[in-house]
């Protein structure tokens, strides 16, 4: 099959949904497909070699976030002659409605189209504002997935029709049997925690984890915080919040996918703090893949991830009390701990891309095969169950 993919966010920047682009392309490759992507890049950035560049990016407020972003004339041709050029049996938009190159290829494919939402924005006044503009458009797309049932409520809300479920992906043996790191790894009663994040977004949560690190450090001093990520200002934050234990934090900027894995399989826990706009929590599986014990905002996506708190700990969002309580019960419970690593094995396995593969593909075949029944729009009415029974069968294979 030849695909083709459309990432509206710049790899010149990482983020949650240019990575799972490029690792669903990546394990598409593997399964003997052609796939490319196109995503906004400047031209010295450094992508995998199926990647096209759609041009320099702009950062843009968006879903409470900084979005880069391309659009306009020039990034429009681009679209036209990838699409030209890659004669697909089917195109995969990511976030269809954002305003980059995913709305472009809307506008300009004629082929049959797949889109995935992963954002949950409930009550977005600027996609209800578009809708009478892109609504045309919208009803090309044939397929519908959500990264989770967050993600698919945005979907009802704002594209109309139904979504099925398909989670993002995770190559969890990588993380499985990552290498730890020596300098990284903590010992009894001096737990490694470890922090991954955009660091200048307050959803992210950093802010309350720096207010839990005072209380934890006073319960574990030997406790030590790692925190990855790129931010401003990020050391005069950590100063302000803990002073002269300010050391126990050690911030390591960016890190690459191995040095990722390396992080996680070394720690004892992973925090993950946010306070909201979260769809999915795709570093919580990569977490629980590599054995870090998750500690989590009880947000609905995490929650869900964590199997209502059975393969990781919970504790009340934006709250930094509740956080450091739970960290401090834990570093003391080591049986409580193993329960939670026990159970994450289990659940991850619903995410590696052994199995999100086979579902993604599910639903391109079954678009493909719609062929005359399609609607004047190429849309397939009652998609979505139809995919379901698709699903339905092949996870009863699967098991």
């Amino acid at each position: 099959m030849r695909i083709g993919i459309v990432c509206p966010y710049s790899f010149d920047a990482p983020g949650g949904v240019q990575f799972h682009v490029r690792d669903l392309a990546r394990a598409l490759r593997a399964a003997g497909h052609d796939v490319s992507v196109l995503a906004p890049a400047s031209e010295d950035t450094p992508v995998p070699e199926f990647v096209v560049p759609a041009g320099r990016a702009v950062p843009i407020r968006y879903n409470g976030s900084v979005a880069r972003l391309t659009f306009g004339p020039v990034t429009a041709r681009r679209v036209r002659r990838w699409l030209a050029e890659g004669e697909f049996d089917v195109v995969h938009l990511h976030e269809p409605m954002t305003p980059s190159v995913s709305l472009l290829a809307l506008r300009y494919a004629e082929v049959p189209l797949v889109a995935t939402c992963h954002s949950s924005m409930p009550r977005s006044r600027a996609l209800r504002a578009a809708f009478p503009l892109t609504g045309p458009f919208v009803e090309k797309i044939a397929g519908r997935i959500a990264v989770s049932e967050d993600a698919r409520r945005t979907v009802v809300d704002h594209l109309g029709g139904d979504a099925v479920v398909i989670p993002n992906g995770v190559f969890t043996q990588d993380f499985a049997h990552a290498r730890p790191r020596p300098e990284w790894q903590g010992a009894s009663g001096a737990p490694t925690i470890a922090f991954l994040g955009r660091l200048d977004e307050p959803r992210k949560g950093l802010d309350v984890l720096l207010a839990a690190a005072a209380t934890i450090l006073d319960r574990l001093p030997g406790a030590r915080f790692l925190v990855a990520g790129s931010g401003t200002d990020v050391p005069a934050r950590v100063r302000a919040a803990l002073g002269e234990h300010a050391h126990a934090v050690e911030l390591l900027g960016r890190v690459t996918d191995e040095e990722k894995a390396s992080l996680l399989v070394s720690a004892d826990l992973y925090v993950a703090p946010q306070t909201g706009g979260e769809s999915f929590g795709i570093v919580l599986v990569e977490a629980m893949s590599a054995g870090a014990v998750v500690v989590a905002s009880e947000l609905g996506a995490f929650r869900r991830v964590l199997d209502d708190g059975a393969a990781g700990a919970l504790f009340a969002t934006g709250d930094p009390e509740a956080l450091a309580a739970e960290v401090v019960a834990l570093a003391g419970d080591p049986e409580r701990r193993e329960r939670y690593r026990n159970r994450a094995r289990e659940a991850v396995r619903a995410y590696d891309w052994s199995v999100v593969t086979g579902q993604v593909l599910a639903v391109y075949e079954t678009v493909l095969s719609a062929g005359d029944v399609l609607g004047p729009r190429g849309r397939l009415p009652g998609l979505a169950d139809g995919v379901r029974e698709v699903l339905g069968r092949a996870r009863r294979g699967w098991r």
